[in-house]
């Protein structure tokens, strides 16, 4: 049973009077949660457009930036070491300070910084910036970014009741494909006709938009102090020093490696393997990205009914893995034969896109359990912890996967990844 308490679970028929701090003063109607729902997915769904955006630019970006695969591995990956550095620093400033201020100084910041890139750091024809300039750039975009996942979180799990958790928390998740599939779907276009001074100004004004919306929108829930004590009294050690905490944070990290492989790297394996144009890649990406987001939301609600949070984690897992283990194949059988490849390598984007959404389905799921253990006054720490896991694959998987290439081709890619899928099933905790 979780001691978070929120503002639903007595919530009279009229205006509610929102009691905490920095909120003092203000009344909220009852449906005021989903407008703290939708702010969290605006400012997931911006950075996510960033940090997933960029890497489906990686064709064009290695071709603007005259990079090599390593190069190109080394700027995606550094992108993710930002957000992986700084993701505990502003999840314990959010626990300390509340979901309001980290998000508008975050937001805000990733903002003015996108809008220095699109002035200093893009190819001209005055010449192409140094590639340490541009993975110094994209470190510096990761480390403001990472004030938008555990803030807006434990907004969420603030406001929303505990048999509405899931559901609210895997909508707010699906901010990040919606945001990645948005980013797929535009940003690659995008930099071919104008540059990647349109690609970091667009991803500007999305984060300062979302920005706007948490300023306008994003309040403390109200409660009572009778509340506040029982939000207080969390049955356990605190995050830092919880196992299972730690084992919940560690296996999302590991099952995140497989995604960031295809959210990173994709867009080249179908571009240089299978030969696919960028209009075909970037449909490609974007199934992906919508399959994640309906299995989200579907996954929220049922685990929400049946209570089966535990069992759903580990069945995706395994299925991940499997999925992996057949795009691994075909692209072994793919490269071994010498005729008759076209159905093969027609079937190799439909593979990619399934592995991609079973990859991808079990995020709010995988939070709202690592947020109920955690409980009330420690949502943005355990948030957090897992996200620097989850990070740490954004900064590792690009940086691996050309070394990867130059040793097994795409198959030790795609192996590597049903591999981590597999860890990742036993270290998930089993039903209570």
């Amino acid at each position: 049973m979780s001691a978070i308490v929120n503002c639903t679970d007595r919530q009279s028929p009229g205006l509610l009077k929102d009691t905490a701090a920095g909120s003092a003063g203000k009344a909220f109607k009852p449906g005021h949660r989903w407008k703290v729902l939708g702010m969290g997915v605006a400012a997931n769904a911006s950075f996510s457009a960033t940090f997933a955006g960029i890497p489906a630019t990686a064709v064009v970006l290695r071709q603007g930036y005259h990079l090599a695969n390593a190069e190109l591995g080394l700027a995606l990956g550094l992108l993710g070491l930002g957000v992986a550095l700084s993701e505990l620093p502003w999840g314990l400033l959010t626990d300390r300070w509340g979901d309001r201020r980290v998000l508008l100084t975050g937001l805000g910041a990733t903002a003015a910084w996108l809008f220095v890139m699109a002035m200093l750091v893009v190819p001209t024809k005055a010449g192409i910036p140094d590639v340490t300039l541009l993975c110094a750039s994209l470190l510096i975009t990761g480390l403001l970014g990472g004030s938008v996942n555990g803030s807006s979180g434990r907004a969420i799990m603030g406001w929303f009741r505990e048999n509405e958790r899931g559901f609210a928390m895997s909508i707010r998740q699906t901010a990040v494909p919606l945001g990645g599939g948005l980013g797929a779907l535009i940003l690659p276009s995008l930099a071919l006709a104008f540059g990647f001074a349109a690609v970091f100004g667009v991803l500007a004004g999305a984060s300062a938009l979302s920005a706007l919306f948490a300023w306008r929108w994003l309040h403390e829930p109200p409660t009572t102090d009778e509340g506040h004590r029982a939000a207080a009294a969390v049955p356990g050690p605190a995050p830092l020093r919880n196992r299972d905490v730690w084992r919940i944070a560690t296996a999302i990290g590991l099952l995140c490696f497989p995604q960031v492989a295809v959210l990173t790297f994709a867009s080249v394996f179908l571009n240089d393997f299978v030969g696919l144009g960028t209009a075909a890649i970037s449909a490609s990406l974007a199934a992906v990205q919508i399959g994640a987001m309906v299995m989200r939301i579907w996954s929220g609600r049922f685990t929400d009914r049946h209570g089966n949070r535990r069992q759903f984690l580990r069945l995706c897992s395994a299925l991940s893995a499997l999925a992996f283990a057949v795009l691994w194949l075909l692209v072994l059988v793919s490269s071994a034969m010498s005729g008759g490849q076209f159905l093969l390598m027609a079937a190799l984007p439909a593979v990619l896109i399934v592995a991609g959404v079973s990859v991808s389905a079990w995020h709010g799921v995988a939070y709202t359990e690592l947020a109920t253990l955690a409980g009330a006054g420690h949502v943005g720490t355990a948030l957090s912890l897992a996200n620097s896991f989850v990070f740490v694959g954004f900064f590792l998987v690009p940086v691996a996967i050309p070394g990867l290439l130059h040793l097994w081709s795409w198959s030790g890619v795609w192996l590597s990844a049903a591999i981590c899928a597999l860890i990742a099933w036993p270290i998930f905790l089993r039903p209570a």
